[in-house]
């Protein structure tokens, strides 16, 4: 779908800061975070609702926003949780139609300022954003491979 910016990004012809990508899926900053590491994870195939979108692809979603979010705790963002959200449709908010699923870092205490986030949504440092969350994704792989070993 060409007129998707979302597909666009996954396909290498729009701008973003790619966190993580596979066959199937993309995950990048969003462009006005609610939080510093913001990052929206999407199919690569175009769906636009849940309605559109396949069962398994969907877990595949929910598994790397899991495996961020985690990265996240780990990176030098230093998170101490995460809101995974998923807005289905526009009377959800949704505001891209395409699916995607919200990773939003959380520390305690940020309840105020998680608020007013929702209102003033700007880029916090991208480029070294998206280096600490790799960092907590390289610090993620070192500890599956010490249980593995």
């Amino acid at each position: 779908m060409t007129d998707c910016v979302f597909c666009r990004i996954a396909a290498g012809e729009a701008p973003a800061t790619k966190i993580y990508e596979d066959d199937t899926l993309c995950a990048f900053l969003d462009i006005r975070p609610i939080a510093r590491g913001h990052t929206l994870v999407i199919p690569k195939r175009h769906a636009t609702e849940l309605e559109d979108l396949d069962a398994d692809l969907g877990a595949q979603m929910f598994r790397a926003g899991h495996r961020l979010a985690l990265a996240i705790r780990r990176s030098s963002l230093s998170a101490d949780g995460a809101n995974l959200v998923l807005n289905d449709g526009t009377a959800a908010f949704q505001t891209v139609p395409h699916v995607h699923l919200h990773v939003i870092p959380r520390n305690h205490g940020d309840k105020l300022r998680f608020a007013a986030g929702l209102l003033l949504r700007r880029p916090h440092e991208p480029m070294t954003t998206a280096e600490a969350i790799k960092g907590g994704i390289a610090a993620l792989e070192a500890e599956d491979e010490g249980k593995s070993a």
